[in-house]
């Protein structure tokens, strides 16, 4: 497989394992942990705007918050991915009740910077909004906001202007410097108001930088750090901060650059993608190799993975997954991709852990780099039509063993034990005698073997290029386990009563032998369970999913509190919620996702997500007698099991019928290729120098379209051709550069001269930076009295695929984008230029929303626009000819309240037509589509943005290169995703004319 930025040099990183100096915080905070003076315990309550002070502090073996330890189980998602701040809180929601504690965000620089010096933190880019819901949610939040993020964005998240200005980015260069520091000022005057050392919120950790290899080995770097990390702190910053090493490389480790004095408030990670088919390493003090990474380098600091894959970005035409799309991500990088490669990671002693991602969302407008296409879904556990996948099962049952068995915040090696056919971790806890075992297959047939224990021969079986977790003397409650061939998923205590929660594939058969050295009462609540008592242990097996949650309730015998037994597959397990209340934790059993509980009284009133038909099944604190689901009373009876059991099923969700999109309008524009245009109001292209690492041609201006100000989407050129006669021209040669999939229309005259385009990237090249190409055009087809005339016009549309990220601290980002140069043969005329990109930058949907088509900049794509006079259409199209032509309608859904739909646009035509589409909802420019290259046929069109209950406006721009009839073709809705409950959503401001 080729790599990118997320090179497999990074493949699966190293860990940073061994002791730690002090943490960081507020009054109080602790200078220094010693590894066993933090017994296990319970870890912190989730996070929460209180105003109180709290400390965060590790050693090599977790953070510590609070003199609790603490396991990151984290996810990304990067809010400017989902442009509908309501539907943050949706997502967050998801993630925490899927066992997820801490979210991951990259705060992009383009995203809110239209101009030097201006900011916009408001609407769909409201920081602050999305740290307040992340705390209300209870999840922690890694804060990464550069100056450089990657992420597949525009530039790596470098603004458009930075392209045209002095400086060298990611160095010590002052111009540079000058304006991350303005960015960092305008980011941390709203992130330490959430901080959580000041009791303001939720921001746990924070990184400068991310996989910055450039100048390791020179004085530029570390001062560059030490800058970063002193702006940062000098901001008012103070918790833990560290920079995301591209790899396990060692880069950046503490003691690496002057922080200014301090000590014990810098963190090492490093990132990893490893490729399906690949084994996954071992680092660190845990693992057998080492490297540069892990504990070899970062002795004193917990393992801590930034990012590590949750899949794998898709390039235009599909290259990585054989044209599946995410489809293809899903398929190679699906749960038993996750158990494999994140169980490793846990054996190797990682207790800070980041997928990447968990949502993808979608990189509307003109954000995503050239190498991606709109959609970001990733292969993602949920979706980017925030549909929670099967590859959230790990997830969700990973998570929550890491919040509710504190046993796995302190791991250490322990004696090695070989397990014939797998790849065996033997970890164990020292203050609580718990063992835990990694067995990995990574082979191709499954494999049953004998893992030897201390006290126990057990019989394990590990499908292929799977991974299994079992452990030994695991407190549940008040007994203690023997063993168990299934993965424990949580221990927790509801009412009077210990449950505990034992996960593994349908139709496995699990074995749990409990220690009760006295007989216990024992009730089989579900026939499928069986069990016997002999010689003080209870022998317990169930075959997994085949009657949904199995029970098994243990009393008496030598405790009084019961143990409640549960039993699942994957499929039942990811319909298990725990929820802590301040009068004790609910555990909810039945939907499809649980968002929120509170108690009243006698009643626990329940909100959350139903997709299907289902059960309800709750156990709380005692004296709750009565439930609520999103609002209204459900009847119930109290189970076995002490739970309050639903006596009829909650409804699942309809599925909202959508209208077929016709009363089409069309109108052809591109005036702009007519000699009579009037241009005098465009810029002159007139410089002679540039900041851009693209060579200026002698003796020719900068046809550069960034500098001129024009940073996103297509741009127009005119060159005033006068004095000389083009009888002899030949042929005209126009150089161009643009990302993967850019293309260029010539017009002499408002005569066609031609199309071209960048090739269709391949495995090889699909990670290629710029594209450049010059085009060719022959005057054949120009009349010749045309031709004789004494004045002229040369009309160039570039569309432009966006800026190169600069991965490597070479200002890639500044490469020239647009035409770079233009020559005639068999005449030598002179010619004035002028450019003409975007307009003004739409103050609500920002500068990425809008490129320069004539359209564009006559707000054609908005709603209100005035079409009435356009012609009416029918799709679909088989039209003919070079240009751009726009296509208009209006439809209303009438979506239920309380009904959360997820809608799509889908387009579909033959293949062989060569056309792309700029689709714009209600004036929000939500993604590229082109026909003959693909993947992507379906758009995502989020909530808030899609009026689920009204009126909205779609535009298509459609840009043929006149090579082959283009559409569009098919044109409709899809329903994506339906369910019962969901959140409140604010409509998205989308003015019109």
């Amino acid at each position: 497989m080729a790599l990118s930025r997320r090179t497999f040099s990074a493949l699966a990183g190293s860990a940073a394992l061994g002791f730690a100096l002090g943490g960081s915080g507020g009054p109080g905070a602790p200078s220094a942990y010693a590894a066993r003076s933090v017994p296990t315990g319970p870890p912190p309550a989730p996070p929460a705007a209180d105003g109180q002070p709290h400390t965060v502090g590790y050693d090599h073996h977790s953070l510590i918050v609070d003199g609790r330890r603490l396991v990151v189980w984290s996810g990304e998602m990067h809010p400017f991915r989902l442009p509908s701040p309501s539907l943050w809180r949706d997502v967050l929601e998801k993630m925490r009740a899927h066992g997820y504690n801490t979210v991951s965000i990259y705060v992009a620089w383009n995203y809110h910077s239209p101009a030097p010096g201006r900011y916009d933190f408001t609407g769909v880019r409201d920081l602050d909004l999305f740290l307040r819901t992340a705390a209300e949610t209870g999840l922690y939040v890694i804060l990464r906001p550069g100056p450089y993020i990657n992420a597949e964005v525009d530039a790596g998240g470098f603004p458009g202007w930075l392209t045209a200005t002095g400086g060298t980015a990611r160095t010590t260069d002052p111009t540079y410097l000058g304006h991350v520091d303005e960015w960092l000022t305008a980011v941390n005057r709203i992130v330490r108001r959430h901080q959580f050392t000041d009791g303001g919120g939720s921001v746990l950790l924070y990184q400068i930088e991310n996989e910055y290899d450039g100048h390791v080995t020179d004085p530029v770097g570390p001062a560059y750090m030490s800058h970063l990390y002193r702006k940062v702190r000098a901001d008012g910053i103070d918790v833990p901060l560290f920079h995301n090493d591209k790899g396990r490389n060692g880069y950046w480790i503490p003691g690496s650059f002057d922080t200014g004095g301090e000590s014990g408030k810098w963190l090492y990670g490093f990132d990893g993608y490893p490729a399906p088919d690949r084994t996954p390493p071992d680092w660190g003090d845990f693992g057998i190799g080492g490297l540069k990474g892990g504990a070899t380098a970062s002795p004193r600091t917990p393992g801590f993975v930034p990012e590590f894959g949750g899949g794998w970005f898709d390039p235009w035409g599909g290259a990585e997954f054989g044209g599946k799309g995410y489809a293809g991500s899903r398929e190679t990088r699906d749960a038993a991709y996750e158990r494999r490669f994140y169980l490793t990671n846990l054996a190797n002693g990682i207790t800070l852990h980041n997928v990447y991602m968990t949502y993808g969302g979608t990189t509307w407008g003109w954000l995503p780099a050239p190498v991606v296409y709109t959609s970001y879904d990733y292969g993602a556990a949920i979706d980017e039509a925030r549909n929670v996948t099967p590859k959230i099962a790990p997830m969700h049952q990973l998570g929550h063993l890491l919040r509710r068995v504190p046993d796995f915040a302190k791991l250490e090696r322990a004696a090695d034990v070989h397990v014939q056919g797998l790849r065996t971790y033997h970890l164990t806890n020292p203050d609580t005698q718990a063992h835990v075992y990694v067995l990995r297959n990574d082979g191709t047939d499954e494999v049953t073997s004998t893992l030897r224990t201390a006290g126990d021969d057990i019989e394990v079986t590990v499908p292929a290029h799977d991974a299994r977790l079992l452990t030994t003397g695991l407190a549940l409650g008040e007994r203690k386990l023997r063993y168990a061939t299934a993965q424990p998923m949580f221990v927790l205590t509801a009412g009077r009563q210990d449950i505990a929660l034992f996960t593994g594939r349908y139709g496995e058969m699990a074995h749990l032998v409990l220690e009760c050295p006295s007989e216990p009462f024992v009730q089989r609540l579900d026939p499928e369970a069986a069990w016997v008592y002999n010689q003080g242990v209870l022998h317990v097996t169930v075959p997994l999913g085949k009657g949904g949650l199995t029970r098994v309730l243990v009393q008496r015998g030598d405790t009084d509190t019961p143990l409640l037994l549960l039993f699942a597959d994957d499929a039942t397990s990811v319909r298990l919620f725990p929820y802590d209340t301040p009068s004790g934790t609910v555990l909810v059993y039945g939907p499809a996702l649980l968002r929120h509980v509170k108690l009243d009284g006698e009643t626990a009133r329940l909100t959350g997500d139903t997709v299907e038909e289902t059960g309800l099944e709750v156990w709380g604190p005692r004296g709750i007698t009565a439930v609520t689901w999103n609002g209204r009373p459900v009847p119930n009876r109290v189970g076995l099991s002490g739970s309050l059991v639903a006596t009829s099923l909650l409804a699942g969700a309809p599925k909202p019928a959508l209208p077929q999109l016709g009363g089409w309008r069309r109108k052809a524009e591109n005036p702009e290729s007519a000699v009579g245009f009037d241009d005098t109001e465009w810029t002159a292209a007139d410089r002679l120098t540039s900041y851009s690492t693209t060579p200026v041609p002698d003796g020719r201006p900068v046809l550069f379209a960034d500098d001129y100000g024009f940073h996103y989407g297509d741009v127009w050129y005119r060159g005033r051709i006068e004095g000389d006669s083009l009888a002899d021209l030949e042929s005209v040669s126009l150089a161009y550069s643009t990302g993967t999939q850019g293309m260029l229309m010539a017009w002499l005259d408002g005569e066609p001269l031609g199309s071209h385009r960048m090739p269709v990237p391949d495995a090889k090249t699909v990670r290629q930076g710029s594209w450049t190409a010059t085009a060719a055009f022959g005057v054949a087809g120009v009349p010749e009295k045309t031709l004789r005339k004494r004045r002229h016009v040369l009309s160039v549309l570039v569309r432009r695929m966006q800026h190169d990220m600069d991965g490597k601290s070479l200002d890639t980002h500044k490469a020239a984008r647009g035409l770079t140069a233009v020559t005639f043969k068999g005449a030598s005329p002179k010619v004035s230029w002028r450019i003409q990109g975007a307009a003004a930058p739409d103050p609500v949907r920002g500068p990425q929303n809008n490129g320069g088509l004539y359209g564009e900049r006559e707000g054609w794509h908005l709603p209100g626009f005035a079409d009435g006079a356009w012609e009416a259409a029918e799709l679909p199209r088989a039209d003919k000819g070079m240009g751009v032509t726009w296509y208009r309608t209006g439809f209303r859904l009438a979506v239920p309240d309380g009904v959360d739909a997820s809608v799509g646009l889908v387009l579909e035509d033959d293949p062989a037509r060569a056309y792309r589409v700029q689709i714009f909802l209600n004036g929000w420019n939500l993604g590229q589509y082109v026909n003959d290259v693909g993947p992507q046929h379906t758009f995502v069109l989020p909530n808030g943005i899609l009026r689920t209950r009204g009126a909205n406006t779609l535009a298509l721009a459609v840009l043929s290169d006149g090579t082959s009839e283009v559409g569009p073709g098919v044109v409709r809705l899809e329903l994506l995703g339906s369910a019962a409950g969901g959140v409140p959503v604010v409509g998205v401001d989308s003015p019109g004319r």
